[in-house]
């Protein structure tokens, strides 16, 4: 409509003009063709942006002509345009909406979630979010957001969500997230679960069971440990063991009395003084006596 409508001031405008020459004043004829050229040019500029539109960062347009909404989007920048087509613009940064859910465990327990969820729109699919949900996405996000969040933690116990379970709970929710939200036309970067919060008594039992389980983890290790050093300690005895009977059953007083006259042997051929005493009986080695200097 203000195209048509700028279009008619500028034919007006020039009609006025070629029409001037019917003035006898020349003084008024100058000043209504003076007139006439502001008033046309500013009416022809004007319709000539009407036929250029210029789409900001961060954002598509999406073109609506007569009820009828196009599939193709428009890029950032200056487009040439249809002078009649509207173009609304949708952003394609990302949002990030934080939530305070109140939700049910699996025994029941009231649980306060704090969850973000940062996601945007897919630049292919503007038309089709325009054509189905329109131009505030935001509540249907929102909505759906907060029902898969009850419905995940609504199938683990309170300590697991307080504690163990939580990175395993913001993988399910992202991927059930993405399961429902890609088909509207909207890209999941992350959910996330801030904080859990439940009654203090509550959240004191399961903080007292987690230091207990933290201590007998513990408990277990040092047990573990002296185990196994018990186990190192029994294979070492047995292996020492092992080789005292090896060698004393190698050991016989054959064997023994030449081991001792080997050695005599040696002691004789030392320059160093010795007197060397041979038992009598059977089996007595021989005894060296260092006589004292002089």
């Amino acid at each position: 409509m203000g195209f048509i409508f700028s279009l008619l001031t500028s034919l007006i405008a020039i009609f006025i003009y070629l029409n001037s020459g019917k003035i006898s004043s020349e003084r008024s004829r100058w000043a209504i063709r003076g007139i006439t050229v502001l008033i046309g040019a500013i009416a022809l500029l004007a319709s000539i942006s009407r036929l250029l539109v210029m789409v900001p960062p961060g954002n598509v347009g999406v073109i609506h002509l007569f009820g009828q909404v196009s599939d193709n989007t428009l890029n950032p920048g200056v487009h040439v345009m249809n002078p009649f087509a509207k173009v609304l613009n949708f952003s394609t940064r990302l949002k990030d909406v934080k939530e305070n859910v109140d939700a049910t465990s699996q025994e029941g327990l009231s649980l306060n979630l704090d969850v973000s969820l940062q996601y945007k729109l897919d630049p292919q699919k503007a038309a089709t979010v325009y054509k189905t949900i329109g131009m505030d996405e935001k509540e249907l996000v929102i909505s759906r957001f907060r029902s898969t969040i009850r419905a995940i933690t609504a199938n683990y116990p309170a300590a697991a969500v307080y504690s163990t379970k939580r990175q395993q709970i913001v993988q399910q929710l992202d991927q059930q997230l993405i399961q429902q939200l890609l088909p509207l036309g909207f890209v999941v970067e992350e959910a996330l679960l801030r904080n859990v919060k439940m009654p203090d008594s509550l959240q004191a039992a399961i903080q007292e069971k987690l230091k207990a389980e933290q201590e007998n983890q513990q408990m277990k290790f040092v047990l573990e440990k002296e185990r196994q050093e018990a186990e190192r300690k029994r294979i070492e005895a047995k292996g020492i063991a092992d080789s005292q009977k090896i060698i004393s059953g190698g050991l016989s007083n054959s064997v023994l009395q030449l081991r001792a006259i080997e050695a005599t042997e040696k002691l004789a051929e030392s320059p160093n003084s010795k007197i060397v005493v041979f038992g009598s009986e059977k089996g007595t080695l021989p005894i060296l006596v260092q006589p004292e200097a002089k």
